[in-house]
């Protein structure tokens, strides 16, 4: 039987579009240079993440993030920094450049996400706990040819992500390269 739109977990409004790249440093500056999106927010996660999960065993997962916004799509882009089985690496293998990865989209109750995208056939390819959120890549290569993240919605969350957006709105072209703290 289907399940009615109303009935499907996920909030299915998409904000983020993220790629996996090997040098986090040179795709920051072509996305800058070449599509004129920036300034780009940087930081580092991992291995201090929570309860990391890779397709139901415990693992590791660590990388290098930036996260601009190009008007209302914000763009992560993501060098994983554990030699650990991830999601990232399920799609982009090391050493193969950059890779569309995910589509991203807020969760109000990851266990029925998780739950609904296992029953179709989507495997949780990894889920974690960064400390203030959980979040969850599903393998939904097959449905759309990419993965599929949801992060649990927090105010402090949307806080960051709408003055990432701010800035770059406004930006001038000046500092395309900053830290998470320089917000």
């Amino acid at each position: 039987m289907t399940r009615a739109i109303a009935d499907k977990p996920t909030d299915r409004s998409l904000f983020q579009n993220a790629w996996v790249v090997d040098d986090l440093d040179a795709a920051m500056r072509k996305w800058v240079d070449e599509m004129g999106v920036g300034p780009f927010f940087v930081a580092e996660h991992g291995p201090a993440f929570k309860e990391i999960r890779y397709r139901g065993e415990p693992s590791e997962l660590a990388m290098k993030v930036a996260l601009a916004q190009a008007g209302p799509v914000q763009v992560e882009l993501i060098q994983p920094t554990t030699d650990k089985p991830c999601a990232y690496r399920d799609s982009v293998p090391a050493g193969s450049g950059m890779g569309f990865h995910h589509m991203c989209v807020w969760t109000h109750d990851i266990d029925a996400d998780s739950a609904y995208f296992e029953q179709l056939g989507y495997p949780t390819a990894n889920i974690g706990n960064t400390g203030n959120a959980w979040f969850a890549y599903y393998d939904t290569r097959p449905l759309m040819g990419c993965m599929l993240e949801v992060v649990e919605r927090k105010p402090e969350i949307e806080a960051v992500f709408g003055r990432i957006a701010e800035v770059c709105a406004a930006w001038d072209g000046s500092r395309p390269i900053r830290t998470m703290a320089d917000l």
